[in-house]
């Protein structure tokens, strides 16, 4: 619609607020912790990573970050995939459980979310991504957890970009950009909650293994 890329990239960022807590409260009562880390711990380093992400928005070109976001994808759908299968074989070779720590799933958490204070495109995906291959989460289960951190991200951006970008220049595409968020996360996350697991798995990985081609077809 014709706007500059890092207002546009506020301006959704800022949408998908509303959207992203109307899921978070249909999912409340199903969020479960990342492994052994704290829900709280969690949620402080994704708002800690959003808020450092959208000042690097503010501050530096895109170029770097729309160059890797291909390969990010590639990743988390071949990790989704296969991560929870690669993660039993190699501890039965090895006879003990593998994966992070909490300290490690904070860190790389704090990493993702500063990608998603910045861009934002797929972060949930990279996030169940990391879950699955570094603790062992399914991708269905952990789901609702994935909703709430995302919108910890989006949270955190937006009260940064509110007062310091433009997005506000653009009243009427962002209050459009409002209401189909909404009405999409309340609509999306409560139909992922009557889904069956393997049903809800297929999708989210159908959903990652088409955003990553798209991704590559833009870059190409």
């Amino acid at each position: 619609v014709g706007l500059p890329p890092v207002t546009a990239n506020a301006a959704s960022t800022v949408a998908l607020v509303p959207g992203s807590l109307a899921s978070a409260w249909v999912y409340r009562r199903d969020v479960r912790p990342v492994g052994a880390t704290a829900t709280g711990a969690l949620t402080a380093a994704s708002m800690g990573g959003g808020t450092v992400g959208a000042v690097l928005l503010l501050v530096l070109p895109s170029a770097s970050f729309d160059a890797a976001v291909p390969w990010l994808l590639a990743f988390a759908t071949v990790v989704l995939a296969f991560g929870r299968h690669a993660l039993r074989a190699v501890s039965g070779v090895l006879g003990r459980p593998v994966g992070m720590g909490p300290r490690a799933v904070l860190a790389w958490q704090f990493i993702l979310s500063v990608y998603g204070g910045y861009f934002g495109g797929a972060v949930g995906i990279l996030m169940l991504a990391v879950w699955t291959i570094g603790v062992g989460l399914d991708p269905a289960a952990s789901n609702p957890t994935r909703v709430t951190q995302v919108a910890a991200v989006y949270v955190a951006a937006t009260v940064l970009f509110l007062f310091a970008s433009d997005v506000l220049l653009a009243p009427l595409l962002l209050a459009g950009m409002l209401v189909g968020a909404v009405a999409g996360g309340v609509a999306g996350a409560a139909l992922a909650r009557r889904m069956p697991a393997r049903l809800l798995r297929a999708v989210v990985l159908g959903i990652a293994a088409t955003m990553t081609v798209l991704y590559f077809l833009r870059a190409a």
